[in-house]
């Protein structure tokens, strides 16, 4: 699976723990990241991440493209709900694409944990679930 790892600054540190403590889980994966948070996630573990601009920068933005082009699995955001962001509109398009597209999206450590737990476990394949949903409307 593809998943972005995004992080406001004042949840880097939480993102980077977070990817301590999944790391097994994560290097079974194609990983992408914005620009320091992905760098942040690379000097603390060693995992491979392609990483884009910063998300003020356009990252969030070329992140939003892949889903838009159904190459993105899920998305890992962890914001910062009490600080206001520059690029607001940016973190906005991105939810909403993920919503579009039914791309899971975790804006917290709690749901990250659910989500990774379940994939980890092949809870969630939720792009068969899809296909099949497709499929049947399509009868």
């Amino acid at each position: 699976m593809k998943i972005a790892l995004i992080a406001h600054d004042k949840k880097k540190d939480d993102i980077v723990q977070f990817s301590v403590a999944y790391e097994q889980i994560l290097a079974e994966h194609e990983l992408f990241a914005t620009g320091t948070t992905g760098l942040r996630i690379m000097e603390a573990t060693d995992l491979t991440i392609t990483r884009f601009r910063s998300g003020p920068l356009g990252g969030d933005q070329q992140i939003g493209a892949m889903i838009a082009v159904n190459d993105m699995d899920l998305v890992l955001f962890f914001r910062d709900p009490l600080t206001a962001q520059p690029h607001e509109p940016d973190i906005s398009a991105l939810m909403r694409l993920c919503d579009v597209y039914q791309v899971p999206l975790a804006t917290n450590m709690g749901t990250a944990e659910v989500l990774l737990k379940g994939l980890q476990e092949g809870f969630i394949d939720w792009r068969l679930l899809a296909e099949r949903r497709s499929a049947s409307q399509t009868k």
